[in-house]
């Protein structure tokens, strides 16, 4: 499977918006969409006064739908997204595909559509579903091991080389994604940490300014185990495993050469 990486919005401090598109066999996968044309065209609407606390630069080109056309791709051929969290910076970009499939964690679908707490309702903007996806929602009931995590393989319409690794913390329903791309696997972390340095197995490292960011995890206990868990793949298993994450700038410039 080839893997392309694009960055669906560039943020204040230097932050990307990591998403991935994946081709398989039987079209096109979305790993998060960004914020998308509707938070481009109508931010007050889809985003909502975060898009100043934020510092969202909004630009159609960079939105995964403009992207992927860029690609030479149609957009129809996005088969299905999986959403490594409702956040409004990982799901803007919904309805620009509305024929896709959307994979999400049940945890995270109940929190940002069922009651979701104050906090919940500043992060989550119901106006980016509003058009009404068709929902997947996947629980880990018999999931399997990877690594020493709890795994979802079988994800209905997906390949068995993709599968959803829940990493709670940073909201209830977090997942990270992970797909064997033939020469190894590529563990797309989400929001699990924010500069690749939290997750380094020799010196981790989080400044005190996003230590402070990081205080909105919604699980915070969990979310700083599910870090210790990642610096222990990386240091066990990083011959195997490349992680990457949403919003580190390096991480992207790595991959892509950019």
């Amino acid at each position: 499977m080839r893997i392309h990486h694009l960055n669906c919005g560039t943020m204040a401090y230097g932050l990307v918006d990591h998403c991935l598109l994946i081709e398989t066999r039987d079209g096109l996968v979305l790993v998060d969409t960004g914020f998308g044309l509707g938070s481009v065209r109508n931010p007050g609407k889809m985003l909502g006064l975060s898009r100043f606390v934020l510092g969202a630069k909004l630009l159609e080109q960079q939105t995964a739908v403009w992207q992927i056309q860029a690609l030479g791709y149609d957009p129809r051929d996005v088969r299905h997204i999986i959403l490594t969290h409702l956040d409004l910076d990982h799901s803007g970009g919904l309805a620009d595909f509305p024929e896709a499939t959307v994979h999400v964690h049940g945890p995270e679908f109940r929190a940002a559509t069922a009651t979701p707490t104050l906090s919940e309702r500043l992060r989550y903007r119901a106006q980016q579903w509003e058009h009404g996806p068709k929902w997947m929602v996947n629980e880990v009931e018999d999931g399997e091991d990877w690594f020493g995590f709890r795994a979802v393989r079988d994800l209905p319409g997906l390949p068995p080389e993709i599968l959803v690794v829940p990493l709670p913390g940073h909201t209830r329903g977090h997942i990270g994604v992970a797909v064997d791309h033939g020469n190894g696997w590529l563990l797309h972390a989400g929001d699990a940490f924010v500069l690749e340095s939290a997750i380094d197995p020799e010196h981790p490292h989080t400044s005190l300014f996003w230590k402070a960011y990081e205080t909105s995890a919604i699980v915070r206990d969990v979310h700083k185990e599910n870090q210790r868990r990642l610096r222990e793949l990386k240091r066990m298993h990083g011959h195997q495993v490349t992680i990457i994450n949403s919003h580190d700038a390096s991480v992207f410039a790595r991959v892509t050469g950019r």
